[in-house]
């Protein structure tokens, strides 16, 4: 097998982390010795031992000599646990291959230089497109310090996401659904805004697929109107954010559990960048958005939104329904907001569709 084929096994491996590992990257790890895989692991959550170390305990004494296959590369700083590269170093690692350089500055790069101190060959960059893929709330965290935000939204194949009443339940079927639930479980935080509250009462959390952890719910309300009855509520640890503070309706909402953030704009709404930084300096990887067009549009318009993910129903709601997102006016094409789309994907009988904010 090539380095390509094993670094595969090694993200296959990593993926296994995809709903637990936050706010810990994805991380997995093979040992190759003579051909063989003598040894793999994959870090399952924060606290937990990383991949490597998973790896060498299953390899033992068949890891000297050996040649390390991680999908980022070995972490240099002492965290919740030792450094990896220590590890690989006293285990008589003679190669180390990551997919890519770790983008954390307790790390980044200085991992790669105590192996090649240590005389041990590396090689970083195999296969890592994919890698960065998997981590790449991580990577957003810690390179622009916010999240990676994906924005879901289910619409008629005419673009509308709820009647003029506010009805939107169900334009989807029950396959999308499910799978959107697969999105929310890989989320570390889940957003949406006081109209979807206050239209919808959702719960906001994975019930569809089996998942050990559940995303942190987010709400903007911009003055504090959440029911303190909102199902979104059950079970305590939902974060809201706000323009302004009232001490009456703070008071109810924190004795439902909930954790209250004032961060007003000069418009007396909630500033959504410095939202961002702080679920960033919370912690958040990656933020599912299921959210109104109201509050969808003003994300697209602060510039907040990296990724939309779009199932689309095979009707139409016709131009009284309510659009994916409250945009302004255009008044030429050349301002229109462009898109990559990266992947399109039956969904039972509807159409996904991942497409990047240019």
């Amino acid at each position: 097998m090539t380095d390509d084929a094993y670094m595969a096994r090694t993200l296959a491996l990593a993926e296994r982390g995809l709903y637990t590992t936050t706010p810990n990257p994805r991380v997995g790890c093979v040992l190759v010795r003579d051909g063989a895989i003598v040894g793999e692991g994959w870090h399952a959550r924060a606290g937990e031992p990383h991949a490597e170390v998973i790896a060498l305990k299953a390899a033992g004494a068949r890891a000297r000599g050996a040649t390390a296959y991680v999908a980022l590369e070995p972490c240099h700083h002492h965290g919740r646990t030792p450094p990896c590269d220590e590890a690989l170093i006293a285990a008589g690692i003679k190669r180390v291959v990551a997919a890519m350089q770790d983008p954390d500055p307790r790390t980044a790069g200085q991992g790669f230089a105590r192996l090649r101190a240590a005389h041990i060959e590396t090689l970083c960059g195999v296969r890592e497109t994919e890698s960065r893929e998997l981590n790449i709330g991580f990577v957003s965290r810690l390179t622009r310090g916010r999240p990676w935000l994906r924005m879901k939204i289910a619409a008629s194949l005419d673009g509308r996401t709820a009647l003029a009443n506010g009805q939107s339940q169900w334009i989807t079927g029950s396959e999308a659904r499910r799978d959107g639930h697969h999105w929310r479980a890989r989320a570390c935080a889940i957003l949406t805004g006081i109209g979807t509250v206050k239209d919808d009462d959702p719960q906001l959390n994975v019930r569809e697929v089996e998942t050990t952890r559940q995303p942190l719910r987010v709400v903007v309300d911009s003055r504090l109107e959440t029911p303190p009855a909102a199902k979104i509520l059950t079970g305590g640890g939902t974060l809201i954010f706000c323009a302004r503070d009232d001490a009456a309706r703070s008071k109810a909402l924190r004795e439902r559990g909930a954790e209250i953030v004032v961060l007003p704009n000069a418009s007396g709404k909630v500033e959504l960048p410095a939202l961002l930084a702080e679920l960033g300096r919370r912690g958040i990887n990656e933020l599912h958005v299921e959210a109104g067009h109201k509050l969808n549009g003003s994300l697209i318009r602060e510039g907040c939104v990296d990724e939309l993910l779009v199932y689309l129903a095979p009707c139409l709601l016709g131009d009284t329904a309510q659009g994916m997102a409250a945009l302004p006016a255009l008044a030429s094409l050349q301002a229109r907001q462009k898109l990559v789309i990266n992947e399109t994907r039956m969904i039972g009988g509807d159409l996904r569709l991942l497409a990047r904010l240019v």
